[in-house]
This record gives structure tokens, C-alpha cells and sequence, in this order.
């Protein structure tokens, strides 16, 4: 009896499932909303604790500045300095821990990109500002990650990043799980949520590696207190030895004989020891990578399951089976070309900057347009900051445009080549190639014809033996004549033709500089339509400015000089500084002085006759210039005493 019930109550449920499917879909949505964490919400709860620790980190550092309310309240001092989160204008330190901060932020950007993070409703015509909004709300959420990397007071910024980055990490893989909860290979969306380790696992691993990195920063922090160590500040980016021994190398005289360079160094890529590339350069690149990889994969499994749909909505093999695996191969194939072309332009984009800072540091900016040549200094430091952005978003684009032109192409391929060769067989689609393709390769050999004939019958001889080529000189002028009237009419046919291969050629060329803003995709003299090329040029050009490194290093050895002597100099004096602490307040330095002006005083009275007073307190001067005379005197008179002491005079 009970077992009847069951199944009845099995069949009920079942008959409830059929007849109610987005009933149980709305449940199934609700479901998961209340397993995982949106985010959304999950930003708006990051900010709270993301602005207290930016607070406290602010307490711990100190101003250079200290203005004069302050005075008031000894402990808050200077406090409150300005946090910095990185330096992006060239230094070398914490390159990859930066990085992977930014990767660890990389699934945000995206979603802001796709413009999933919406803060507020806003009016059409206010959407630029409330993506404005959005950004500067996941700017907040990661700020932690690169204060607590940047502060110097290493122990606080370990332990609150460590505890940062651990919720976070937390509620990452609390949502994978939640995302496995309702795979579901029936349905799209359950089986979307089937590949969601597979989107996450970047993410996953640039938090993991950032806590690891908190962690070892606390603990080196608590190891070099309990041995009793001085706390040294890290190494500027200016001490690094790559950086010495580059200018270095300038000063030495180049060796005779080069050594002779492997292929791979000399086709590919050419390695510099003394080079590095700044943490922008490299955040950027890394970005564009992960980017990519979230991107690709993200279409990928989207692209897979709706084929497989397509499939299922085929019942028995048809023609449009054929034409759906051509589609498909077609589509797989794209992609994959598509992607090696983008990640070989991340890398041709690092090798184009090492070579263009190179040329600009030896003073050649002869590949630089000639407008270009003298920056503009606020556009350039504009495009230092826009530049890592406009990167990453030319990159995605890129292979978006790049995946969808190859696509075309591959089914173009497929009508043209592929099911003609199919059905008709090869030798039959050779013919109607060849009879295609004739008129075409006797205009590309009438073209040729033309060049030969001027070489051969009129351009006179070589001026030397030794010369490669004739000198630009007419001969047979009567015969060149009748040649360029003859052939003045079909010119304009093949005239044509190479208008039609221009656009071809332009175009193409253009689609693979889509994502490379190093190079321009407009013609000589309309660069500055160009904006990502513009970004380019005025990145480099700060950075040349801001990261000369023989000015840099120079500027660096003289300051160092002037401190060590500012500090010799110091240690004969401590009117201002005491032996135990070296930056007293402003009370303890009052106190001091005064102390020390008043014994001073008391040892040399007629010191008091020569400073200076405020003329609101002309009674006050009256009594001490005649306090100070008074103890002149009666000095003068001692001393007097003193030589005239018959005792003495022995």
C-alpha cells in the first residue's frame, strides 16, 4: 500500500513537471539566486570593508605636509596620507603580484565590458554616466588588493589582504558550487552552468596566488620582528641592477666582432637582459590573455551547445545536416585561427614597445609621423593612462571581428570550393577555375609587361658595371611615346582591376590591425583620426620622458650624493633631532629649542642686545636691554677685578 502511494505521488509529481515547466524553471532560478551570490551584491557589500581598510592603511602613512591645525592633536600628525595603489609610469617592483590583482578583478571588467553590472536605472541619455558609476564601484571593490600590495607597513597590508582576499576566494567557490548544484545537460542554461570551473579557474588560481603572497609577506614580517630586524624599505625600481647595467653598457666601448645570433633570435624574438618591461605593459598583456581565454571559452560553450540544438531540431539527415557540419567546421576552425592571430599580436604589441623604446632612448624618432614628433604633454600623459584599456578592448574586439570576417570567409570557401569539388568532381572545378582565373592573370601579366618592357627598351645602360639597377634616363623617346599613347586606354581597364585588389589588400590589412593600436589603420596624413594609434604614441612618449634611464639614474646618483651629505651634515647638529628619535614632534622641537635659547642666553647675555624683537612688546625689550646691559657691566667689572687680583699676579 505504501509503496502504490509512492509511485502515484511520483506519477502526480511528474504529470505537475510536464504540465508546469516554467513554474519549475522560476523555481529552479529562484533557487540558484538564493544559493549563489550575484555580482552585483556581492560589489555592494565589498565596499564597506573596502573603504575601511582603505582608511586605516591611509591612518598608517604619513604626509610630508603637515599644516598647522594639526598641531592641535600630536597623534594625528600627518596622518591620513594619500594612498597609492600602483605606480604605472614604469616601476619594476611587485610586476606580477600586480597582475594577478588585476586578473583576480579580470571577471568584472568583462561583465562591465558586456555591461551586466548596472548599480541604478538610469535614463537612456545618462547610460554613459552610470557605466562611469559602475566602474569606479569595481575600482572600489579591488582597491584593497593593490593597497594592501603597495603600503610599506607590510604587516597590516599582509593581514588585511590576506583576510580580503580569503572571503573572496570563499565566495568563489561557494558560487562554483552552486553553479554545479543545477547542471543540467538538458537545458541551455543548466548546461552553461555544467562549464562554469572552466570560465573560473584563472580567477581561482590569481586569488589563490594573491593569498599566498599576503600570507608570506605577513609571516616575513612577523619573522624579521621576532629576530628584532630594522624594518629596510624595498629597493627602488632605480636600484635594480638592470637598470645600472644599461647605462653601464653605454659607456663601454661596443666589441669589435657581434656575436652571431641563433635564428630564433634573429627572426623571432631577441632577447635584452638589461630590459624590462614596466608592470603596465605586462598587466596589460596578461589581462588581454585571460581576457581572451574567458572570452573564447565563453563563446566556445555557447556556440557547442547551440549547434547541438540546431542538431536535435534536424529529425532525419537532410541537406541541411551537410550544410550545418560545414557551418560548424567552419566556425571551429575560425576561432582557432582567430585566436592565434590575437595572441600573437599581444606579443608582437610587447616586442613593438621594446623596439620603439629603444629607438626613442638613442634619439631616433624617425618612425614616428612627423606631427607626432613634438607631444603634446597633456595628451600623452591622457594616453598613459588610457592606454591599458584601450589594449585590452582592442584585443577583444579584435578576435570578435577577426572570428566573424574568417567565418565569412570560410563559408565563401565552402559554396566555392568545397561542395562544388563535392558534386562535380575536381577536374571540373579546376576548368571552371582556370577559365575564371584567366582574365585575372592576364592583367597581373600585362601589369609585369609593361615594367619589363621600360627596363628592357627604354631606360638607358648602366653608368657602371657595379650598379644594380639602370639609371632613370628615357631612351627611344619616340617608341616610349607611342607606347604610352596605346597602352594610355587599356591602362584604364587595368585601372579596375588593381582599384579592386587596393580595396581588397586595404581591407585585409586593416582586419589583422584591428586589435595591434601600435600600428595605424588609416593612411599617411590622417594618423590622428586614429585614436588608438594616438594612445600609442603618447604612451611611449611619456614614458620615454619619465623613464629615461640615464636620467633617471643620474638624477637618482645626485640625489643620493646630496642626502648623504644633508645627513653628514645633520650629525653635527641636534637642535632639531634627538638621538632616539630622529622625526620629533613639533612640541618636543619647540621645547628644545627654547631650553636651549634660554642657556644660551643666561651664558651670554649680551647676546640679548643683538636679537631681534617684535615691536608690540617694546616694554618687555626695554627691561631685557636693560637687564642685558646691566649683566654686561657687571661682567665687564668682574673680569676687570679679576686681572687686577694681586693673588694672581705671580
Amino acid at each position: 500500500m505504501i509503496g502504490h502511494e509512492t509511485n502515484l505521488d511520483q506519477d502526480i509529481y511528474q504529470d505537475y513537471n510536464t504540465s508546469f515547466p516554467a513554474v519549475n524553471q522560476t523555481n529552479a532560478t529562484l533557487e540558484e539566486e538564493e544559493c549563489g551570490v550575484s555580482t552585483e551584491n556581492f560589489l555592494h557589500i565589498c565596499l564597506l570593508p573596502s573603504m575601511c581598510i582603505v582608511m586605516l592603511i591611509s591612518f598608517l602613512e604619513r604626509r610630508s605636509k603637515v599644516y598647522s591645525f594639526e598641531e592641535r592633536f600630536p597623534y594625528l600628525r600627518g596622518r591620513f596620507g594619500i594612498v597609492v595603489p600602483l605606480d604605472f609610469t614604469g616601476t619594476l617592483r611587485n610586476r606580477w603580484s600586480y597582475t594577478f590583482a588585476f586578473i583576480a578583478a579580470a571577471p568584472q571588467m568583462i561583465q562591465l565590458i558586456l555591461g551586466f553590472i548596472v548599480p541604478f536605472n538610469v535614463p537612456k541619455w545618462l547610460i554613459a554616466l552610470m557605466y562611469l558609476v559602475a566602474a569606479f564601484e569595481v575600482a572600489l571593490a579591488n582597491l584593497p588588493f593593490f593597497v594592501c600590495l603597495s603600503t610599506t607597513h607590510r604587516a597590516v597590508g599582509g593581514a588585511l589582504g590576506l583576510l580580503y582576499t580569503l572571503v573572496w576566494l570563499y565566495v568563489e567557490v561557494w558560487n562554483v558550487q552552486c553553479a554545479h548544484k543545477f547542471c543540467d545537460k538538458n537545458t541551455f542554461d543548466g548546461s552553461l552552468m555544467c562549464y562554469e570551473d572552466l570560465l573560473q579557474w584563472p580567477y581561482l588560481l590569481c586569488l589563490g596566488f594573491l593569498l599566498c603572497r599576503f600570507g608570506f609577506m605577513l609571516a616575513t614580517e612577523v619573522k624579521n620582528c621576532l629576530q628584532k630586524r630594522n624594518k629596510q624599505a624595498e629597493e627602488d625600481g632605480v636600484l635594480q641592477s638592470c637598470q645600472y647595467k644599461y647605462v653601464q653598457t653605454l659607456l663601454r666601448r661596443p666589441p669589435e666582432r657581434s656575436l652571431e645570433k641563433s635564428w630564433f633570435r634573429r627572426k623571432v624574438y631577441d632577447s635584452d637582459p638589461y630590459f624590462k618591461f614596466p608592470s603596465r605593459m605586462i598587466t596589460t598583456a596578461v589581462i588581454s590573455l585571460v581576457g581572451l581565454y574567458i572570452f573564447i571559452s565563453s563563446e566556445l560553450v555557447s556556440s557547442s551547445l547551440g549547434i547541438k540544438k540546431l542538431y536535435t531540431l534536424v529529425e532525419t539527415p537532410s541537406f541541411w545536416t551537410e550544410y550545418l557540419d560545414y557551418a560548424a567546421y567552419a566556425w571551429y576552425v575560425s576561432a582557432v585561427l582567430a585566436t592565434l592571430s590575437s595572441v600573437a599580436h599581444v606579443g608582437h604589441v610587447l616586442i613593438c614597445y621594446r623596439k620603439h623604446m629603444k629607438k626613442l632612448r638613442a634619439g631616433d624618432k624617425s618612425f614616428l609621423p612627423a606631427r607626432f614628433r613634438t607631444p603634446n604633454s597633456a595628451v600623452s600623459m591622457v594616453a598613459l593612462v588610457r592606454f591599458p584599456g584601450c589594449q585590452i578592448a582592442y584585443t577583444l574586439w579584435g578576435y570578435l571581428i577577426v572570428h566573424f570576417a574568417l567565418f565569412v570567409f570560410g563559408i565563401v570557401f565552402v559554396f566555392l570550393v568545397v561542395i562544388p569539388i563535392r558534386e562535380e568532381g575536381f577536374l571540373t572545378w579546376l576548368i571552371d577555375l582556370i577559365t575564371f582565373l584567366a582574365n585575372f592573370f592576364i592583367v597581373l601579366i600585362l601589369l609585369k609587361l609593361q615594367v619589363l618592357l621600360v627596363r628592357l627598351f627604354f631606360l638607358q645602360d648602366k653608368l657602371s658595371p657595379e650598379d644594380k639597377r639602370k639609371p632613370l634616363a628615357l631612351n627611344n623617346r619616340k617608341a616610349f611615346h607611342n607606347f604610352n599613347y596605346f597602352f594610355f586606354f587599356y591602362n584604364v581597364i587595368l585601372g579596375l582591376w588593381s582599384c579592386i585588389l587596393r580595396l581588397l589588400r586595404s581591407a585585409f590589412v586593416s582586419l589583422l590591425l584591428v586589435s595591434r593600436i601600435n600600428r595605424t589603420v588609416m593612411p599617411k596624413g590622417f594618423e590622428l583620426l586614429d585614436k588608438g594609434y594616438r594612445t600609442w604614441i603618447g604612451m611611449i612618449m611619456a614614458d620615454h620622458y619619465h623613464n629615461n634611464l640615464v636620467l633617471v639614474c643620474f638624477c637618482h646618483l645626485l640625489l643620493k650624493r646630496t642626502l648623504e651629505r644633508h645627513t653628514a651634515a645633520k650629525s653635527y647638529s641636534c637642535v632639531n633631532q634627538t638621538p632616539g628619535n630622529l622625526a620629533a614632534s613639533p612640541l618636543e622641537v619647540r621645547v628644545r629649542t627654547r631650553w636651549l635659547l634660554l642657556y644660551t642666553l643666561l651664558r651670554n647675555p649680551q647676546i640679548i642686545l643683538l636679537r631681534k624683537r617684535e615691536k608690540l612688546n617694546d616694554n618687555r625689550e626695554q627691561l631685557a636691554v636693560v637687564w642685558a646691559t646691566m649683566q654686561t657691566q657687571q661682567a665687564e667689572a668682574a673680569a676687570v677685578v679679576q686681572c687686577t687680583d694681586p693673588s694672581l699676579l705671580v
